[in-house]
């Protein structure tokens, strides 16, 4: 019989993940739970590649759930809705995975076989898991929120400020987060670049949180035609497991 896909933290993930969380401080004690249970399977045990995605999932919905707290949103029955949505696609896709399930998403299932490999590298696997949750998740999760709202994705409307006010949170916390993935010779070079690095990546999400946006558009336009929007969905999972895939190889570790 074959070790389940948690090793000796399964039942301990099975059971956190068999809660759905029902708003943002939910999200965060499930994320808190999950990454001190990560954080424990083994061979890689600190350095698990799912650990270094969800360490900086932890620290930007955190700060999320602190900016809600603050009114430094426009519209926080939207932004809430869609921290909800957005993190029960991430739990359904470990869900799936738990269960060994063939519907694990691809996005996601290039970054799941990595847990025991030797040679997932930090950075590398927090930009993976990115990559599967904006790339995949987030279009859909903007599609539910707006349709549970009654609402729809408009450019310039308050929930896109907010949408954007995001990109801003990224671009305060990916500095102290990309560095802690760094070892002693890449601070070396980093600290060479000066803030290059951090302009660049702030960018580079940006751009990629604006295709998702364009993205959910285009599902929103099909959401009631089953057949496009399961087109869409295996396009948009296979364009980010090509991607993911690319980010967890040797080129993508020394690109990074």
């Amino acid at each position: 019989m074959s070790e389940p896909p948690w090793g000796p933290v399964h039942r301990d993930i099975v059971d956190l993940l068999a809660d759905h969380p029902a708003d943002v401080p939910a999200v965060v004690d499930h994320l808190t739970k999950l990454q001190d249970m990560l954080v424990r399977l083994p061979p890689l045990l600190d350095s698990c590649p799912l650990a270094d995605f969800n360490k900086l999932y932890l620290v930007i919905t955190s700060t999320v759930l602190d900016g809600l707290y603050a009114d430094r949103f426009v519209d926080p029955v939207f932004l809430s809705r869609l921290d909800v949505e957005f993190a029960a696609r991430y739990f359904d896709a470990l869900r799936l995975w738990s269960d060994q399930s063939p519907s694990t998403p691809k996005a996601w299932a290039c970054l799941f076989e990595r847990m025991r490999g030797p040679d997932a590298r930090p950075l590398p696997s927090a930009a993976a898991g990115v990559n599967a949750h904006i790339n995949f998740d987030l279009p859909f999760a903007l599609v539910t929120t707006f349709d549970h709202l009654e609402s729809e994705p408009v450019d310039g409307s308050d929930q896109h400020r907010d949408y954007l006010e995001i990109n801003k949170i990224f671009a305060e916390k990916i500095p102290s987060l990309r560095r802690g993935y760094l070892e002693r010779w890449q601070l070396l070079i980093d600290m060479l670049n000066g803030d290059i690095d951090d302009w660049y990546q702030g960018e580079l999400i940006g751009y990629t949180r604006d295709v998702a946006w364009r993205n959910a558009q285009r599902i929103w336009r099909c959401r009631h035609d089953p057949h496009r929007h399961e087109r869409e969905r295996r396009r948009l999972d296979e364009t980010s497991a090509a991607l993911g895939r690319l980010l967890l190889s040797p080129l993508g570790a020394f690109l990074q």
